[in-house]
């Protein structure tokens, strides 16, 4: 017998059985993320947008319950819960929370100081005290916005095509969003030019959006625009509704509500947002630090014309406008 395998025999009957560690398929921690919403779970158009970006996550190898796990919260276009939520959220130790919105996401920094943010249909980061800058965001909050200021004067100019009889223009927006005060700025700077006269029309509820339309809709000539957010979105079909009892011509910054029988809407595609932003979370969560991804400006921008409510209002949409539109509803 040879010395080396007599050696080896001679410690293998002395020794205890050795149990050797046999080849397994590596077990990764599963990641967690959260979903914050500012509208209801049962909103048909809010859930397919994130549906959009689950899809994305499940292309670039994330998959629910496997090597990632999802907690998502819907506020239901109430502040408070809004909130709530985001300190809920706050808690569950995240690899990353995924928003909408400014309130959503101005709730998450607050609640969630050292957890990344990808948000999206946010408009001014910059201003709102998000992220320090676009190119260079720093900290721990990115994403994509929705529109720049200056869109207010391209939103007259449609409204001025549409229905040329408007003089005075009410701006409904939510009195608590931080990132539309430059917006609303840049709408009133625009208007004189237009021979238009806005009327801001600050609103925290769907009492004080009632009572703002029905004030508005006392004079004659007027028109009403919308800045859509979470609690907008969350009352559009009362606000679509309070447009066509007051026989008010509106356009609107989200396509939800001219599906909803609004009259117009120039606005970012929300579902193109949503899907990049589910880039950004793969990257954080493969460990790029979220102050390192600039924030993106919107690339997609769609016109959506409602031809049956302009019946319904007695106005003649142009053929240079509708041949502009990306989608006329009739």
């Amino acid at each position: 017998m040879r010395r080396r395998g007599f050696i080896t025999l001679l410690v293998g009957a002395a020794s205890p059985p050795i149990l050797l560690s046999l080849p397994v398929r590596a077990q990764h921690a599963i990641r967690r993320i959260g979903v914050l919403m500012g509208t209801a779970e049962s909103d048909v158009e809010q859930r397919a947008l994130v549906a959009t970006f689950i899809r994305r996550l499940t292309d670039l190898g994330w998959r629910d319950n496997e090597n990632i796990h999802i907690e998502y919260r819907w506020a239901a276009g109430d502040p408070d819960r809004l909130r709530n939520l985001a300190a809920e959220l706050a808690g569950l130790s995240l690899d990353a929370i995924f928003a909408q919105g400014t309130p959503a996401t101005t709730a998450l920094r607050r609640s969630a100081p050292t957890t990344p943010v990808v948000f999206v249909n946010v408009t001014d980061p910059v201003s709102s005290g998000l992220v320090s800058s676009v190119a260079h965001p720093g900290g721990l909050i990115t994403g994509f916005s929705n529109y720049e200021a200056a869109i207010g004067g391209k939103w007259l100019e449609l409204f001025k095509e549409a229905a040329p009889a408007v003089t005075r223009v009410a701006a409904l927006f939510n009195a608590d969003n931080p990132g539309l005060d430059k917006s609303v700025r840049a709408l009133n700077a625009a208007a004189p030019t237009l021979g238009m006269r806005v009327i801001e029309a600050p609103a925290r509820d769907a009492n004080e959006i009632k009572h703002a339309i029905d004030d508005f809709a006392k004079d004659r000539d007027g028109g009403l625009l919308v800045f859509g957010d979470f609690l907008m979105m969350a009352n559009r079909e009362l606000i679509v509704t309070l447009a066509a009892t007051h026989h008010l011509a509106a356009l609107y910054s989200l396509r939800q509500f001219t599906t909803h029988g609004g009259l117009m809407s120039y606005s970012i595609d929300s579902s193109d947002l949503f899907f990049r932003a589910a880039t950004y979370v793969d990257r954080i969560l493969r460990g790029v630090k979220p102050g390192d991804l600039p924030v993106q400006q919107p690339t997609k921008f769609e016109l959506v014309i409602n031809l049956k409510t302009a019946k319904a209002l007695g106005l003649e949409i142009p053929p240079t406008l509708l041949a502009r539109a990306d989608e006329v509803i009739e």
